[in-house]
């Protein structure tokens, strides 16, 4: 097979699979962008994802500091139950040295959980689902590349969790601890051509002095099975805390089940400016089992179906070949 034909219905293939099933033949991670997919990892699927940092922030106006420090992000999915369903924890541990750069001179050496969160979430609506028309022409690159109108409707999850805090935590507001719901929606828009837009709305910390509100909005787009890039922009706001961050970064997948990712993340003011570099990897145990289901179209069924279908052919061409050679038989006789 010509090898330019092979390499596209591999990368057409990944992407059917990836469009009309919640489980996916190669990893699907959140990673290296902070947004969540709205679909889950599949059913018996286990997955890691960390990825270590290096943080530097400055604030110039009165009350100047400077953090210098490192962290890492994690999170553990599990898909459970349903195709639909997924069970994840995640969170982010800091290490850092803040400087006071101004008379006071001072420095504080920092260290916990910026954030922990438990919770699930589950597929409401997956319009690529036994959807014929979105589905991948082998033979046409053109096709599979043209604009559909049905891209723009998005598959929609919803998420519920919950934050743990520590007492007297220095990323957070002060007299926040214990536990604090966490609300999520996310979209996902599998567009022609390698390209998938995720947006998510959250309310975070709700009920507490830092209740935050976060748009995350994130386009990638895949130009060969290996290689992903990706753009990113986060809003957050709250009393405590008001940030616009941007991010840009690839992945590379490594093998079916092994992902290796690296981001820069920065922002445009200075109250602090922010400037983060981090590496990354996903790693999932993959012991997902399609499910049976007896509707008479499993692939035994069909097999027999057909073996019954060649044995009326064979036994009516038999007796076709019978009658033939019984009329050649009666004309020669006579």
């Amino acid at each position: 097979m010509n090898p330019i034909k092979s390499t596209l219905i591999l990368l057409l293939s990944l992407v059917s699979t990836q469009a009309f099933s919640q489980y996916t033949d190669v990893i699907n991670s959140n990673r290296p962008g902070v947004s969540r997919s709205a679909f889950s990892v599949g059913t018996n699927v286990a997955q890691f994802e960390v990825g270590p940092y290096i943080i530097k922030e400055k604030r110039t106006p009165a009350m100047a500091f400077e953090v210098s420090g490192f962290g890492v992000d994690f999170a553990a999915r599990y898909g459970l139950l349903w195709e639909e369903l997924e069970l994840n924890i995640e969170g982010t541990y800091q290490n850092d040295t803040k400087t006071y750069t101004s008379n006071l001179a001072a420095e504080d050496a920092r260290s916990n959980f910026k954030f922990v969160s438990v919770g699930a979430k589950y597929l409401i609506y997956d319009p690529y689902k036994n959807s014929e028309n979105d589905k991948p022409n082998l033979y046409s690159w053109k096709a599979n590349n043209r604009f559909k109108w049905s891209s723009l409707i998005p598959a929609v999850s919803v998420y519920l969790g919950a934050n743990y805090h520590t007492k007297q935590n220095p990323y957070t507001a002060p007299g926040i601890e214990g536990f604090s719901p966490k609300v999520m929606v996310a979209t996902q828009n599998n567009f022609a051509g390698g390209w998938v837009m995720v947006i998510n709305l959250i309310k975070d910390r709700i009920g507490t002095d830092q209740s935050d509100f976060q748009y995350i909005l994130t386009l990638t787009h895949s130009f060969s099975p290996k290689w992903v890039i990706f753009g990113e922009a986060q809003g957050i706001k709250s009393d405590f805390y008001a940030d616009n961050l941007f991010r840009f970064g690839g992945a590379y997948l490594w093998g079916k089940d092994f992902q290796l990712d690296t981001a820069l993340t920065f922002n445009t003011k200075d109250t602090p400016s922010v400037f983060s570099v981090n590496l990354g990897a996903s790693y999932r145990l993959d012991f997902h089992k399609d499910k049976e289901i007896d509707n008479g179209n499993s692939a035994e069924d069909e097999l027999e179906r057909k073996s019954r279908r060649n044995k009326k052919v064979k036994n009516k061409d038999a007796a076709e070949s019978k009658k033939k050679q019984k009329r050649r038989d009666t004309d020669f006789d006579n």
